[in-house]
């Protein structure tokens, strides 16, 4: 599952104090429910995804409709009480970094030892009880991925443990992450590098849907 960043047993007045404003919605979320963005050079707004840039920035909700009304309102400039640029593309630019960052840390997971790639070695780690989450390329042909997903299921309902699935990277971006060429499938085995991955990933998800963070993933249909 994935695990939220932030922790519920946190005293009352600290949650407070982490919240930020969407400058959209105008709600406080946790700052890992937002995307952060600073002016950059030129005054063009920059998505701070990392929330480690300098300079005073502002907060978006991290969905992308959001972030493509914040654009449409102008809402940067108004809230930095500045001129600033917000390039029309900004909602998939933001989109890229995140998808990148989980790339990143795929491939934190894989120098850990963590991953697993090759439709007959994912199907076997599968089957071994091993895997705690599966992921498969968007573009992956489907009869592989109910194949899979399947099977992941039935293991996962016999350990009693989800059967967390990802399809957020598509075929190349997996590829370039695991430094491997043409992984459609991967396993994952449990570790930190693995919920760090999820939590990216998720991030994508959410960005992508406009879902609210949930405690877990997508499980196997």
């Amino acid at each position: 599952m994935v695990v939220r960043i932030g922790s519920a047993g946190e005293p009352a007045a600290e949650r407070h104090a982490s919240l930020r404003t969407c400058i959209v919605t105008r709600e406080q979320r946790p700052p890992e429910e937002l995307i952060r963005f600073v002016p950059g050079p030129g005054a063009e707004i920059v998505p701070d995804v990392a929330r480690r840039l300098p300079g005073r920035g502002v907060w978006v909700s991290a969905e992308r409709g959001a972030v493509a009304e914040a654009v449409r309102r102008k809402a940067f400039a108004r809230s930095l009480k500045r001129q600033v640029v917000a390039r029309p593309d900004l909602p998939e630019v933001v989109e890229r970094l995140l998808a990148k960052r989980a790339g990143d840390a795929l491939s934190l997971a894989n120098k850990a030892g963590l991953v697993t790639t090759g439709f007959t070695r994912v199907e076997a780690a599968i089957a071994a009880g091993g895997v705690a989450a599966l992921l498969h390329g968007q573009d992956a042909a489907e009869d592989g991925v109910a194949k899979l997903d399947r099977l992941f299921r039935a293991v996962s309902a016999q350990t009693g443990r989800p059967a967390v699935v990802d399809r957020e990277l598509t075929v190349e971006q997996l590829s370039l992450a695991l430094g491997r060429a043409n992984v459609v499938h991967a396993a994952l085995s449990a570790g930190g590098a693995t919920t760090n991955f999820l939590n990216e990933a998720g991030r994508v998800a959410r960005y992508r849907s406009g879902s609210p963070p949930s405690e877990g993933r997508s499980a196997a249909s």
